[in-house]
Order: structure tokens, then sequence, then C-alpha cells
């Protein structure tokens, strides 16, 4: 746009930059795309104001190229963080820094941090006079502050609303989760076998599973399991597995066979990408046999109270899913003496720290359940003397545990 001497061109070119500021408002304003805000604001530059070329480098998370007008592809990739981080006003020597073409850089900031860089380059001369765009160039950096702070709202409010949809979703997610789990009141009941559970996420959902299942009259089948990873994806696998465990586990299946079959189930649905730890028992009320596999899991903690005897029940064979095969898979059955009780619990709970740094390990299980108290009881002591599920530090993974107490 020519800006010729005269009150006339004046008012002209006052009347230019209020109707251009008017139609940028009136279309932020209409929620118009921001393909469309960038089409204004460089048909505004380029037609109106003679600008030859322009490209704006946005921060959204990362700085990334938002528009080039005219300038070469490779001034696409130049690392703004190095080059240009340090320009805080107006900028007229870019050719000195390595930027051929480049005729103003014109920063732009939102609550005083680099929002963006506009590069202006081949400015149309007026004879030997002034360029109308440096004449203008406060123009240039109003309009150009207003687009870009208008292009980063309609991107903080689209990463609000996905946030919002996510958090339903987590919400939607979480309670589905603890759908599987059961809680303390729907334990199958059973006078010779008494069994708790605590459930403790890190995130909304997680990947710790627990379930007690009624197999028959006299027996009781029992399981801990963590997958490998944290969130959704872990949270999925787990359902998934849920649903594999109490479709598969009966009262005589061969515990063996059970945990083949699951781990085909998960190599399938994990892809090679995620695998599981699992404890798996079926406890015999008449016999009081116990038998158990441990697939890479923590060693569950069984004591007696009368002996005072701890037995560790320690791996059997790896994890599900790490293998396409399990290549040896040994169970192990062990008489359960009157008075016994048992811990099962995943690693968020092993892992916790002492404020030395040092794991707990199962120190504090140990010192919590040699007693004679029942061991729902001494998992809820434990659980508040270790500050869970909000309280502790150094919590930062889920906390899964079931317990249980073997009746004479």
């Amino acid at each position: 746009m020519e800006d010729k001497k005269g009150p006339g061109a004046r008012l002209k070119v006052s009347k230019f930059k209020l109707d251009s500021l008017l139609d940028i408002t009136l279309s932020i304003n209409a929620n118009l795309p921001t393909e469309d805000l960038l089409s204004k604001y460089e048909f505004i530059l380029r037609n109106n104001l003679g600008i030859g070329k322009i490209l704006i480098f946005k921060h959204s998370g990362a700085w990334e190229c938002l528009l080039n007008g005219g300038f070469p592809k490779h001034f696409e990739t130049i690392d703004v963080e190095s080059r240009l981080i340090g320009i805080s006003e107006i900028f007229f020597g870019a050719p000195d820094i390595g930027f051929e073409g480049v005729d103003i850089i014109v920063p732009v900031f939102n609550n005083n941090v680099h929002l963006a860089f506009v590069f202006i380059g081949d400015i149309e001369e007026e004879g030997e006079g002034m360029s109308p765009v440096l004449k203008h160039l406060n123009f240039i950096q109003t309009i150009s502050s207003i687009i870009i702070v208008a292009i980063e709202n309609i991107r903080l409010f689209k990463e609000s609303l996905r946030q919002e949809a996510m958090k339903k979703e987590l919400e939607l997610a979480a309670k589905m989760q603890k759908m599987l789990i059961p809680d303390n009141n729907h334990m199958p009941k059973n006078p010779k076998i008494i069994v708790t559970g605590f459930y403790f996420p890190h995130y909304e959902v997680g990947g710790d599973y627990y379930d007690c299942i009624r197999l028959s009259g006299t027996k009781t089948g029992f399981c801990i399991a963590d997958v490998s990873g944290k969130g959704i994806s872990a949270a999925i696998l787990m359902s998934n597995f849920q649903a594999s465990l109490r479709a598969l586990f009966t009262s005589d299946i061969e515990l063996e066979i059970l945990v083949k079959k699951l781990n085909s189930i998960v190599v399938i649905n994990a892809a090679g990408e995620k695998f599981i730890t699992l404890f798996v028992a079926r406890y015999d009320h008449k016999s009081r046999v116990l038998e158990y596999i441990n697939a890479a899991h923590n060693p569950p903690v069984l004591y007696n109270t009368v002996t005072r005897e701890t037995l560790y029940l320690r791996t059997s064979c790896v994890g599900i899913g790490m293998l396409d095969e399990i290549p040896d898979v040994q169970k192990s059955e062990i008489k359960i003496r009157d008075f016994s009780k048992i811990v099962c619990y995943t690693d968020g709970l092993s892992e916790l720290k002492y404020s030395d740094g040092k794991d707990i390990g199962t120190i504090e299980i140990i010192r919590h359940i040699t007693n004679t108290e029942p061991v729902e009881s001494n998992i809820r002591d434990m659980i508040k003397d270790l500050g869970l599920p909000n309280n502790n530090p150094s919590t930062f993974d889920d906390v899964s545990i079931i317990a249980a107490d073997f009746v004479k």
C-alpha cells in the first residue's frame, strides 16, 4: 500500500489499518480456523503492504514453522532456540547473522515469554525514501501479535477440550477397572479362607490386578498380576487378561496349562510390547493344599502364627508374554498349617522407599503380619504406617495387595 504525503493519503492509510484490525478481530470472534486467519494475515501483509516474503515460527510446546510465504524451504528448519531466542525487539540485522533475504525479524511475546518470530523479506522500496513497511512497522507488529496470540488461544482451547475429554475417558476407565477388581465386600465367602484386597493405582487407571474366585465348594482360586508399564495401555491389557483368566480358571484345570494358555493370549494381545508378572494359586479347603505358580512375580509371604515360620513363594517360570512359549512351567504345592496367613503384593509396594532411599522390600510386610491379628487388620495398619495412598512421596507405581487368613 502506498503512503503518499497529504492528509487524504494519511486518512486512507489509517482507515486501512482500522479496517484490517476490525476484519481480523471479527474473524477471531467468529472462531475462524487457524488456516483462515493466517490467509487473511498473509493477504494484508503481502498484497496491501507490499511484503514479498513472510515466515512465522511459533512455539507450541516446541518451535514450528506456522507459515512460509515465499522463503526457501530450508528456512523452516532453523534452530530457533540457538539462533533467535536472544532477539527481544524488532531486529534489522538478519543478514549479519546468516539470514540472507530477511529484512526484519519481529519477535512476538505472550506474558513476557517468546511466542513467535516473524520474518519479513523483499520489502518494496519507495524510490529513495523510506519503505512503506518501515513506516507501518508498529502496525505490522500489532497485527502479528493479535493473530499469533489468537492462534495460541485457539490451540490452548483445543488442548483444554482434549484434556477434558481425556479426563472423562480416564474417569470412565477407572470406574470400569474398579468393577473388574473385587472389593472386600464382594470377595467369595468361605469360613476356611478369608481374603482381603487393597488397590491403589498411581494414575486414574493402572496395570495391577488381583482376583479371588470360588471355583467349587472346596476350592478357591486367587491371583495377583502386574503389567509392565502404566496408564491406559497397561489397563487395557490387564482388562483383557482378567477376562481370559476368569474364563479359563476352573477347579480342575492344571495350573501349568492355565499359565500356558494365558501366555499365548498375552503374546497375541501385547504384540511383544508388554508382559505380565503373575502369581496364581488354588487352595483346596478340604486337603489344605495350596498349589501355585509364580511367573516372575514378587514372591508372596506365607507366615504361620504358631510356628512363626516365614516362607517366600518364589518364581517358577518367566513372566506371561515374555516369550512366545514358556519353556518350563513348574507348579508348586504346599500343605497349609492351621493359623497361617499369606500376603501377595505388587512391586509398587516393595519398591517404596525409606528416608535413606532404600527399598522397603518385604520388611514392612513381615513387621506387620508377625502376630495373631487377622491379616486384614495387619494390612490396614501397614497401609496407614506407610502413608498410602497419598502421603508417601516415594509412591511412583500402582500398589496392590491381596492377602488371606487360612482358618482352622
